[in-house]
């Protein structure tokens, strides 16, 4: 029984690299005499667009040829506004981005030659995806999905400022760092409200919050947690009170991936639903790798969970 297969590419990630390799990929699929069809977006709202319409028309296999950002928009088509799935649809990823967190995160290769073959291979497991409710810059509600990590406070400035190019002249570790440096040079914590299961807490100078399902969640920051990939359940973890004497240990918590634990800068926890209040100071919400919308927001577990392609080594 022949499969049926849709590529979502987006054709100027990495710098124009991504058009590259498919255009070698293309070759591979008519070589094997398969079957599939495929298209290119402008923007990344075509990569859910096209996702939307691939599960309608009940595809098989859709697969997002780019970085973290057209994976989120391509996940996001699979779902409509109740956290339930449109289709029974898995996802292959190519990647072809700066930083593979995603595939890290879920046992994906990250070269694109590999992570084809895998996906003729056709093994599969079943994730739990995260469900946000925010803001537009008009403060219309939208709803949104993402597999790896939101973050709220300095994140977004750090995503901006380094989906901006710098990654592509220092590479991606080291682009994120200056990034981080770059933006904590012109950031003013504020208080924020959150609330953890019902219970209201206030975690006071607020430098940057993640709330997150897996363990890379941005350019090399690998944040230890006890989360399965299926778990309905999300971790919180908030950087507070931080000064030029503690930002050192404050972001060597991060970046060491060993356990955490709560202190006078760190905040750890886990709850089925965050609920975060506006903040008029710092708004803006990123999630998996991109600024995405506004406070306030509610994240739980979407009801449905999502089938991906990976190597069977990861089982």
């Amino acid at each position: 029984m022949k499969r049926t297969y849709f590529f979502i590419l987006n054709p100027e990630s990495n710098h124009g690299k991504s058009k590259k390799y498919f255009k070698y990929l293309k070759k591979i699929l008519e070589s094997k005499r398969i079957e599939y069809n495929y298209k290119e977006t402008n923007s990344l709202q075509d990569a859910y667009l096209f996702s939307k319409e691939a599960n309608e028309k009940r595809y098989e296999i859709i697969i997002a040829v780019g970085g973290d950002g057209t994976i989120n928009k391509v996940i996001n088509g699979f779902y409509n506004e109740n956290g339930k799935r449109i289709s029974k649809a898995k996802l292959g990823v190519i990647h072809t981005g700066t930083s593979p967190d995603f595939c890290k995160s879920y046992g994906i290769p990250n070269e694109p030659f590999t992570a084809l073959n895998t996906i003729f291979k056709n093994y599969s497991k079943k994730i739990s995806i995260a469900q946000i409710e925010y803001q537009d810059e008009k403060n219309v509600r939208k709803n949104g999905y993402f597999a790896c990590c939101a973050s709220l406070g300095l994140g977004s400035t750090v995503a901006r400022n380094a989906n901006s190019g710098i990654r592509r002249y220092l590479g991606d570790f080291t682009g994120t760092f200056i990034s981080i440096i770059k933006a904590l040079l012109l950031y003013k914590a504020s208080n924020l409200f959150v609330k953890l299961d019902g219970k209201q807490t206030i975690i006071k100078q607020n430098f940057n919050t993640f709330i997150g399902k897996t363990s890379f969640i941005a350019s090399g920051i690998k944040i230890h947690n006890d989360l399965s990939i299926n778990d309905k359940c999300l971790y919180l973890l908030s950087l507070k009170n931080i000064t030029w004497k503690n930002v050192t240990s404050g972001l060597k918590s991060i970046y060491s991936a060993k356990p955490i634990h709560s202190n006078d800068i760190v905040i750890f926890d886990y709850a089925n639903t965050i609920e975060i209040y506006k903040n008029n100071i710092n708004p803006e919400i990123e999630f998996d790798g991109d600024p995405q919308g506004f406070l306030p927001c509610k994240i739980s577990i979407a009801e449905d969970l999502l089938e991906i392609i990976v190597t069977q080594e990861t089982e």
